[in-house]
């Protein structure tokens, strides 16, 4: 019983009522190769879902993750028009480091300013967005601009399944690792758990968020180039408004706004929830425009959901007291 009343269980259970529901009247839906193309599909979703957990879990938000992603991205697609030769490995790396410079940016002004982490990257989040437009010009780089080899990387299939799919999977592990077991990733917990605590603990809160910042920046810097190799375009609007749907994976995979509670299995079934909901709408011939609707939705069902379990758990804790007294 302690099993289904988890949040990452019931969510399962949600994920396969859904796709039962969907099967019942677009069978090929639930086809194994099209189930990996959704979870393909849902990857950089699942990436910024990751480094957005880490963040909230030391009571902070990021909200420039899609920016982030966006600058990336474009930076990587000029780059390899100016350099077409240039290797995959290094423009990954590239990726990787400029995203944790700019998430490292977020983390430094909450840490040594003491600045909130919703203002803070809401700015950051229109400067990057505006650095886009300085960099191209307002251009788009499209896919005969960019080499086979950048636009190929991520869909080159292993055992089904693109690249973009085993990097998700590879970031889950590391992720799944890190906040189980070391130092750093059960910090992230003392700090959003209880951050006065956790300072007489010896643990460094504003240093603890800055390196979560970093993550952040780190997997969406991951994510530019993936998004931007897989679609083979890249413009100045990449990702926009996409920050709602890391925020809603989050929230509906358990991940408190409060800090302090969550876990990489619930992030990813909240994106892979949203995920599917995304690919299934236009099978059922709904507008996918309803898809920022759902995802608002699913935030204020969620937060609600995490409130009301909160209450639940203080009352617990009142009834006993009570009888202890």
């Amino acid at each position: 019983m302690t099993l289904f009343k988890s949040r990452e269980a019931i969510l399962f259970a949600a994920i396969l009522a859904l796709l039962v529901l969907i099967a019942t009247r677009f069978p090929g839906f639930v086809a194994p190769r099209n189930l990996l193309g959704v979870f393909a599909d849902t990857a950089p979703l699942m990436i910024l879902a990751l480094g957005q957990m880490v963040v909230i879990l030391t009571r902070c938000i990021d909200l420039s993750v899609a920016a982030n992603l966006a600058l990336t991205g474009m930076v990587c697609a000029m780059l390899n028009t100016a350099m077409p030769g240039l290797p995959i490995v290094v423009t990954l790396v590239l990726a990787v480091a400029m995203g944790a410079a700019l998430g490292a940016i977020n983390g430094l002004l909450v840490w040594k300013l003491a600045i909130p982490s919703i203002v803070v990257t809401l700015g950051t989040m229109t400067i990057f967005r505006g650095s886009i437009f300085l960099l191209s010009g307002g251009e788009w780089i499209n896919a005969f601009e960019m080499s086979p080899a950048f636009t190929g990387f991520p869909r080159i299939l292993i055992a089904g399944l693109p690249v973009l799919g085993w990097i998700a999977i590879l970031v889950i592990a590391a992720l799944a690792l890190l906040l189980s077991r070391t130092t750093t990733g059960r910090a992230f917990f003392a700090v959003g758990g209880n951050p006065h605590a956790a300072v007489y603990t010896g643990i460094d809160v504003g240093r603890t968020q800055f390196l979560a910042f970093t993550l952040s920046g780190a997997l969406a810097g991951l994510t530019g180039y993936l998004w931007v190799a897989r679609y083979a375009v890249a413009y100045t609007d990449i990702a926009g408004g996409f920050e709602l749907d890391v925020v809603a994976a989050c929230v509906i995979g358990g991940i408190s706004i409060a800090g302090g509670i969550g876990s990489v299995g619930g992030a990813v079934l909240g994106a892979l929830f949203l995920g599917v909901i995304k690919n299934a709408l236009p099978v059922a011939g709904v507008s996918p425009f309803w898809q920022m609707a759902i995802s608002g939705a699913a935030i204020i069902v969620a937060v609600a959901a995490n409130s009301r379990a909160d209450r639940k758990k203080g009352r617990i804790i009142l009834k006993f007291a009570e009888v202890r007294q």
